[in-house]
């Protein structure tokens, strides 16, 4: 699927999602004045907020109930760093207690029921204030928190409908979508999530992106994405 992002919050948010482990900065308290960084698993709520899962006893978990002001980092590792797009969300990190956000972030990344089996584990959301876009070498961009995040729509309502329609109707179509875009020939894959502007899949054991070529506002739209890229992966 081609990207069809119509502005630099749709780009940077479709950029976000790509990802699933970042950098966490907070203020140090034991150290005022100095930023504290630690990597973290992460996944995007239906807004394109980032969703983390993180202890009571971790550092940064400390730091954030004195001071919520955080920033968090997703950049591709390799040598070509600098010529690849990147990003950095500033925000304020705030507990989050919503039963669906909890869900899409245990499907996408389910070693975290791990976490909560644990216990002293709880979800915070960043809500973006400003973002620090870096599309490529040269282009460097400042992106208002509300272009950031997307508008609350009827598609996230529909999530778990949509999943559990496509897993249990139309698992062949999943793994040609595996096949014709990612070159992935999976013998089982499983759509984990769905948002405004893609959908996840897990096949062999690793969690694929797929990009609509344009905003998804609804099930009937997601519908005539899902069924083109259908027709598309086997043409």
């Amino acid at each position: 699927m081609k990207e069809a992002a119509t502005t630099r919050g749709d780009e940077a948010r479709r950029l976000l999602r790509r990802f699933h482990a970042g950098v966490l900065s907070t203020h140090a308290a034991k150290h005022p004045g100095y930023p504290y960084g630690s990597a973290l698993p992460f996944c995007t709520d239906q807004r394109g907020r980032i969703v983390i899962l993180i202890s009571h006893l971790a550092e940064h978990t400390q730091n954030i109930e004195l001071d919520p002001r955080v920033s968090f980092t997703v950049s591709p590792m390799d040598p070509d760093l600098q010529t690849r797009p990147r990003l950095t969300v500033l925000g304020d990190a705030l507990p989050a207690s919503d039963e669906p956000l909890a869900e899409r972030y245990l499907r996408l990344l389910p070693e975290g029921r791990d976490h909560l089996a644990i216990g002293g584990f709880r979800f915070y959301v960043v809500e973006p204030r400003q973002a620090r876009f870096i599309a490529g070498f040269g282009s460097l961009h400042w992106i208002e928190g509300g272009s950031l995040a997307a508008p609350p729509l009827p598609i996230g309502e529909a999530e778990a409908d949509i999943l559990e329609h496509m897993n249990t109707d139309h698992a062949r179509s999943l793994l040609d979508y595996c096949r014709h875009v990612h070159g992935v020939e999976a013998r089982s894959a499983q759509m984990s999530g769905i948002d405004c502007d893609g959908f996840d899949v897990r096949a062999e054991g690793v969690l694929l992106r797929f990009e609509f070529d344009a905003r998804v506002e609804n099930p009937a739209q997601a519908r005539q994405q899902l069924v083109a890229l259908a027709h598309a992966a086997r043409g």
